[in-house]
């Protein structure tokens, strides 16, 4: 719900900082103080059309900020992580929107950027604004299925035909491609098949291709690496003046004087080491040299299989190590090319997908109409006592092709007089119409819509006595469920809420006034309401008739608690 609200240099509002209560807040003035204005300030930071006109005289730029409770509905959550917005430690909403003189308006929710259409489609799950110059979302084909939904407790249904539908599409849409591209298909089909084909004959691993290129290497320098090898030997140890012949000579020649001169161990212990050492590598030479064999034919194999991956590799620009990778993508594509050929499989996919949305549509339709229907009563045994004793309320399904949402559109059709045929809210009802209605649509239903604000402009336009006693008393029914907000001259009504604000104008200057918001401690909404009573002069009988209005609107309460 929302919990406060700071409006600067908003028409006539200067500066105000409101902190919402729970329960039903009642919101009264004088006409023509600004009581409209603060409702264009709510639905102007919850997305609505800017106007640059509502930016106060003399000012740049006008500000309304917002702070509500993090929204639990799914949906909400949805918005906001799909746009990585996250909440603040005390788990709070924070909206910002400015409106520039020029007519330009920006907006942040937790201090990220976002558009009108963002912002609108989030407030959407915050308040429901009902009246006649404010967005009403009970005009929305989207809000009555919701609601309907909701009521009839048709949510899962309605989330799997959403899934359905989204099954059907896919197979469907897999068919469909098929059918038009059969022979691009088929030329991508042989395509990958012939580089297939040529790919078989040399096969390899990149594990076998490192291999195969060592010893390739090896093979085709075989008779130089035999010959170097030779001489390293010669050198080493079967020369006559070889290093090893002359490491041997040295050792002999040092042992003969050492017992004379202690110094000579060191070097005769290196020399008796290196000895040692070369008489290892010569021993390893004399082996490798052993193995060294030409092999024409194995070296003939691996230059074929050699030169044909450098001369694919080259085809398909890729390195020859990377041909195996590649090989895998052209058999991985060509079974997805068998099965897209498929027909007669994607064919049957495609019907029984259909026939699961059907199955899946057929149990949502059921539950609607149960649920329209009990809506529907709901609705008409409260219109009586709303003024509107001969008031027709339907909740029409009305039959359209398939969709993601079912095969029905849900529609709330309204006839204000007998003999009138019902047609939609938008069409036929009046601003006080409408919000009687959306009333009574939002206390029949209480338990199903999910926007946990509602605020009503006006709701009592041309009713008064027992009438608006059952609206107030309605209201506070609403507000143990919801955060209510009305805009009312009624003080049958105000009198009903459980806080009260007074809108009033104060002089600014001297040509110019700024709008002002109060909240009304009890001795200040007697006064108030007594005001109401008995217009500009309030005497003891009306201030005695507004103690009356409060203790009755408090004795309610207690029953519908009790």
């Amino acid at each position: 719900m929302i919990r406060r609200l700071e409006i600067r240099d908003f028409v006539l509002i200067e500066h105000l900082d409101l902190a919402f209560e729970p329960g039903f807040g009642a919101l009264t003035g004088e006409t023509g103080a600004g009581k409209s204005i603060l409702l264009d300030a709510v639905t102007f930071v919850l997305g609505a059309r800017a106007d640059a006109n509502w930016v106060r005289t003399g000012a740049q730029r006008a500000e309304v900020v917002l702070t509500c409770d993090w929204p639990e509905q799914p949906e909400a959550a949805s918005l906001l992580a799909e746009w990585e917005i996250a909440p603040d430690d005390e788990a709070m909403l924070l909206i910002r929107r400015t409106l520039d003189a020029n007519g330009r308006s920006r907006a942040w929710i937790q201090g990220v950027a976002v558009t009108q259409s963002q912002l609108r489609a989030l407030g959407a799950w915050l308040a429901d604004v009902h009246g006649q110059h404010a967005h009403h979302a009970l005009l929305t084909p989207e809000t009555q299925r919701r609601l309907v939904d909701r009521f009839a407790e048709a949510v899962p249904e309605a989330e799997a035909v959403a899934r359905a539908w989204q099954a059907w599409q896919q197979a469907k849409n897999a068919l469909d491609e098929a059918i038009a591209t059969q022979g691009r298909i088929a030329e991508e089909r042989e395509r990958l098949t012939w580089w297939l084909r040529e790919w078989q004959p040399i096969a390899f691993t990149a594990e076998e291709w490192q291999a195969w290129e060592a010893e390739y290497r090896r093979l085709s320098h075989a008779a130089e690496l035999q010959q170097q090898v030779a001489v390293a030997l010669d050198l080493l140890d079967r020369d006559p003046d070889g290093a090893l012949v002359a490491v041997s000579r040295a050792i002999r020649a040092l042992r003969e004087v050492e017992t004379f001169h202690a110094a000579i161990a060191e070097p005769l212990s290196l020399l008796a080491a290196a000895e040692a050492e070369l008489d290892e590598a010569a021993a390893s030479l004399k082996r490798e040299l052993a193995r060294f064999e030409e092999d024409p034919e194995r070296l003939a194999f691996l230059h074929e299989r050699i030169s044909a991956a450098h001369e694919l590799a080259r085809k398909h620009r890729v390195l020859p190590e990377a041909l195996p990778a590649l090989a895998a993508e052209w058999e991985k594509r060509l079974a997805a090319l068998d099965a897209a050929s498929d027909l007669e499989r994607l064919q049957t996919e495609e019907r029984a997908a259909h026939q699961a949305y059907r199955d899946a549509a057929a149990r949502l339709s059921a539950k609607r109409q149960k649920g329209a229907r009990r809506l529907r009563d709901a609705v008409m045994r409260l219109l009586p006592e709303l003024a509107m004793p001969h008031a027709r309320f339907e909740v029409a399904l009305e039959s359209i092709e398939p969709s993601v949402h079912g095969m029905e559109r849900i529609a709330f059709r309204f006839a204000a007089n007998p003999g009138q045929p019902p047609a939609a809210l938008a069409q036929v009802a009046s601003g006080g119409e409408l919000s009687r209605i959306g009333l009574a649509i939002q206390v029949a239903s209480v338990g199903a819509e999910a926007i946990p604000t509602v605020i009503f402009d006006e709701v009592d336009v041309g009713i008064g006595g027992a009438v608006a006693a059952v609206v107030g008393r309605l209201m506070q029914q609403l507000g143990t469920w919801r955060q209510v907000l009305a805009v009312t001259h009624q003080p049958q009504v105000a009198a009903c809420a459980d806080w009260h604000w007074r809108v009033s104008k104060r002089p600014d200057s001297e040509q110019s006034v700024v709008t002002v918001v109060e909240p009304l401690a009890i001795d200040a909404r007697i006064d108030e309401l007594a005001r109401m009573v008995g217009g500009a002069q309030v005497d003891e009988a009306a201030r005695t008739h507004a103690c009356s209005l409060l203790a009755m609107s408090q004795r309610g309460a207690q029953d519908a608690k009790g």
